[in-house]
């Protein structure tokens, strides 16, 4: 049997130089549960691909909410050609009866435990409609495959762990992998890391830090001992200001850790269902500079125009970071599926919005201010991207990082903010060409 996986299409993103992760590690499941299955793997933001191209009997797809009219459209292809599809990822296990449509079978949650079958389902021409996930042990996980992916890339990624305790009511994670973290041996991080090529890595976990500070610890100095790489992700503010906090973040420092990525609640009151449950911590500003002292470039993802939001929020972004010269992130709030602000928030959406809406740029809920309609968010918020990533002010900001993390956080600082400018810049050229069609 030959297997195609397939990695969508990001909207307005161009040629992401992101390795992902799914590819290169589905292909090393199926090559441990199937060996004698051919792999190939296919990066959509990389390749210009049709479903005509394919020589494979059967196609996985792996969605995000962002990617599914374009899986969608290239599954219903693939189907027409007679191949078998399989899909799987967050947003077909949060609304698997809407993938069914669009498949012959779906994998809802983690794949490890009924990976096995359906390859052998899928040689059979025996599909089922559904395969159910359990969350495994990550013990013994296989090394990412990485003969198999062509293009252009500048990172690569790993991940240390699965689950989350925090409830925040705007992330899929905790619904998805659960409420327990579960953690990949030190040991088995550090050799793929090892035997990986590249020298800047993401780390894909919900949260850098995990529960667990002393085996945080632990893992930071291990990679420390290795070859040295670079490395970002996303982690909490709490984390840093407790008594672990120094030693962890001079070991992840030492690690190679340049760039944390920290959600920012908002400032509005009655935040009602918008909520970072417990990631914050008393004193957010101090573990901030914490952070940057050290030398690592902190970068706050805020979301913006939630119906508590007023105009006056994007004017504050802008504020923020001017105030304390730190890299913001701005999306426009979006409510998920599979998440609980999705469900708060479904008898505000507009009706008949695809999904395509659901990338972060566009207002794609009612409001009841009438000041904030679905063009005036959609105009403040690439107003403020406009002058967050105005040159000089990357520049400034560069500037403003500690020498402690010379040269490299600087370097790649700017190696992550042009990319930035360039993809919202595209969202923004989109978004005046609609508005000329109206």
């Amino acid at each position: 049997m030959k297997l195609t996986i397939v990695s969508p299409r990001f909207p307005f993103s161009g040629r992401v130089p992101l390795v992902p992760p799914i590819l290169e590690y589905l292909a090393a499941l199926t090559q441990r549960e199937a060996p004698e299955v051919e792999i190939s793997l296919i990066d959509a933001n990389q390749q210009e691909i049709s479903p005509s191209d394919l020589t494979s009997e059967v196609v996985g797809i792996s969605v995000m909410t962002a990617t599914a009219p374009w899986a969608y459209a290239f599954a219903d292809e693939c189907r027409k050609l007679g191949k078998r599809v399989i899909l799987g990822g967050i947003h077909p296990s949060a609304l698997p009866q809407e993938a069914d449509l669009h498949a012959d079978a779906v994998v809802i949650g983690e794949a490890e435990s009924v990976w096995k079958n359906v390859l052998s389902d899928a040689s059979n021409n025996t599909l089922q409609q559904f395969y159910h996930g359990e969350r495994l042990s990550l013990e013994g996980l296989p090394m990412p495959f990485k003969s198999k992916l062509k293009g252009n890339y500048r990172f690569r990624a790993f991940f240390t762990m699965r689950g989350c305790p925090y409830r925040c009511t705007f992330c899929s994670v905790r619904r998805f992998f659960g409420d327990t973290i579960r953690y990949r041996p030190v040991q088995d991080v550090v050799a793929e890391v090892e035997a990986c090529a590249g020298n800047v890595w993401f780390n894909g976990d919900d949260n850098i830090w995990g529960g667990d500070f002393d085996r945080s610890i632990r893992l930071f100095d291990e990679l420390a001992r290795g070859t040295k790489r670079n490395w970002y992700g996303f982690g909490d503010l709490k984390a840093v200001q407790g008594a672990h906090g120094d030693r962890m973040l001079s070991a992840a420092r030492k690690s190679g850790l340049f760039s944390v990525w920290v959600g920012w609640e908002s400032d509005e009151k009655n935040l009602g269902v918008f909520k970072a449950e417990g990631k914050q911590g008393p004193d957010r500003i101090s573990a901030v500079k914490k952070m940057q002292d050290a030398g690592i470039d902190v970068v706050l993802f805020v979301v913006l125009g939630g119906r508590q939001d007023s105009i006056d929020s994007f004017k504050r972004a802008l504020e923020l970071s001017e105030k304390y010269n730190i890299g913001l992130h701005p999306v426009l709030l979006t409510p998920l599926p599979g998440t609980e602000l999705y469900e708060a928030y479904k008898p505000f959406l507009f009706q008949g919005m695809g999904w395509e809406s659901f990338t972060g740029v566009r207002a794609v809920f009612e409001h009841p201010d009438p000041v904030m309609t679905p063009h005036r968010r959609e105009q403040e918020y690439h107003r403020l991207n406009k002058e967050l990533f105005r040159f000089d002010r990357i520049l400034k900001r560069i500037s403003k990082i500690p020498r402690s993390g010379f040269p490299m956080t600087h370097f790649l600082s700017l190696m992550m903010q042009l990319p930035m400018k360039v993809a919202l810049r595209k969202a923004y050229d989109e978004w005046l060409d609609e508005q000329d069609v109206l």
